[in-house]
């Protein structure tokens, strides 16, 4: 019967950690639709702030305090992104260039894009989402570049020349 114990703890053992696995990509998951909602909000209160402002033009008059509202408003929600953008990011198991804002991996000392140093150990979410709180919030909202790169090889070409010759 031994044989059949270390099977069924081996087996228990796997399943503990393909649930366990399988929980974390749930809740990455989440944390990406959450953020996809936050940037749609975003872009919705953007285009209300748009119409708020070329109404307020035409009119020739406007109301400060509605303005000012609606800045809060995305300042607030530009807060709320930034704390679920970083527990995604410790989710990762990543780092974040302070320079370019390139992720790198924990281990690595440099940042592979721009060679800036990184911070040794990664801040823990719930300091994470504390500096978040604390940090200002950008005027102006996060673009995120993409850059897709081809591998060019130069593979030397042979040219067949053929001759006709006729026979007559």
């Amino acid at each position: 019967m031994g044989i059949f114990d270390d099977v069924v703890v081996n087996a228990k053992s796997a399943a503990q950690t393909v649930g366990k696995m399988a929980g974390q990509f749930v809740d990455m998951s989440k944390l990406r639709i959450n953020m996809a909602e936050l940037n749609g909000e975003i872009t919705k209160r953007y285009q209300e702030l748009g119409r708020f402002i070329y109404e307020a033009k035409k009119a020739g008059s406007a109301d400060e305090a509605e303005l000012a509202d609606q800045i809060a408003g995305i300042d607030d929600l530009y807060a709320q992104l930034s704390a679920v953008s970083a527990q995604y990011a410790s989710m990762q198991d990543k780092v974040t260039c302070p320079a370019c804002g390139k992720k790198m991996p924990t281990d690595s000392m440099f940042c592979s894009h721009c060679g800036a140093k990184l911070e040794n150990a990664p801040a823990e979410p719930e300091e994470a989402a504390e500096a978040v709180e604390k940090a200002e919030v950008p005027a102006e909202p996060e673009t995120t570049e993409v850059t897709i790169e081809t591998e060019k090889t130069a593979e030397p070409t042979e040219e067949v020349k053929t001759e006709k010759t006729t026979e007559e």
